[in-house]
């Protein structure tokens, strides 16, 4: 038991160091490849460390955006910390270092002449590199530190919230540098936090329906494992007519291919019905940030 358990850990692992650093070759490249050339501002610590660079370089100094991204990014890490993992802290950190290390040593050339394309495919292409890293178990830092944290207190996706927070930084940079791009920055912008919602559920709930007729080994089972209260019912099968036990409990999105195999395992016959699950009220576990 203790060896799976290890060699769980270690996939894990592998598994959070190849998002990790395939979301900062991504990001790498949008930055490069599509923000930069279009005069554009991404959101986030990234997005303020860009408009620093250019703030500073009106007045003949040069402060790069890697170097914005590390100052911006430690102090909040260190913060956060104390609330969400160290483990997930040391990912996200390791995350913007990568990032921040690559704009300093990769070059990509451009793919688009037409600044609404890169709009759209920059959009997409940046939120991709953050919901990457997110389903990874890790971060692109910044702003994500603040999301996911109060996502964990409160239990709910707040990537909306950030867009507005980030349409504000947007407009400053419209009145400095002009509306045009501070234009298509907020459409990128939207794009790319539609894109981190389509792919980044944590907090997305559903309700499972559960028949079966072993409710007991797996009622331990799922409690055991993933802590979550659950309900059961006696029935009757229509059809074969034998006692039956129907078992309801509500669960995040994410969570429900890990339950059904477990549940498949202790009952290999047992019927999973899955229904989204618009509102809840009461007591809800919420699997920490590991």
């Amino acid at each position: 038991m203790f060896e799976q358990y290890r060699k769980n850990v270690i996939i894990r692992r592998i598994i959070t160091t190849a998002a990790v650093i395939i979301s900062a070759i991504l990001q790498t490249y949008v930055i490069q490849v599509f923000i930069r050339p279009a005069n554009m501002l991404s959101g986030g610590f990234t997005g303020i460390a860009i408009l620093i660079e250019q703030i500073t370089s009106l007045y003949g100094y040069s402060f790069s955006t890697s170097l914005g991204m590390l100052i911006l990014n430690i102090p909040v890490a260190i913060l956060c910390s104390r609330s969400i993992s160290m483990r997930f802290t040391f990912y996200s950190m390791l995350q913007v270092v990568l990032a921040s290390f690559f704009l300093k040593v990769l070059h990509f050339e451009l793919l688009f002449d037409d600044i609404f394309l890169n709009v759209v495919f920059g959009g997409f292409l940046y939120g991709l590199s953050i919901a990457i890293a997110l389903r990874g178990n890790a971060s692109t830092g910044g702003t994500d530190f603040i999301a996911l944290y109060v996502s964990n207190k409160t239990g709910r996706s707040i990537w909306e919230y950030v867009f507005a927070g980030n349409v504000v930084l947007l407009c400053i940079f419209g009145y400095m540098f002009g509306w045009l791009y501070a234009g298509y920055s907020i459409l990128f912008q939207f794009v790319s936090t539609k894109t981190i919602a389509a792919f980044h559920h944590r907090y997305e709930r559903v309700t499972l329906q559960i028949t079966t007729e072993h409710a007991k080994p797996v009622i331990e089972e799922y409690v055991k494992k993933h802590h979550h209260g659950i309900s059961c019912v006696n029935a009757i099968g229509g059809y074969s007519r034998k006692k039956m036990y129907l078992l309801h409990t509500v669960v995040s999105a994410y969570e429900v291919d890990d339950i059904v195999h477990l549940m498949r395992e202790v009952d290999p016959h047992i019927i999973v019905n899955m229904i989204k699950t618009e509102d809840f009220f009461g007591g809800f576990y919420q699997a920490p940030l590991e």
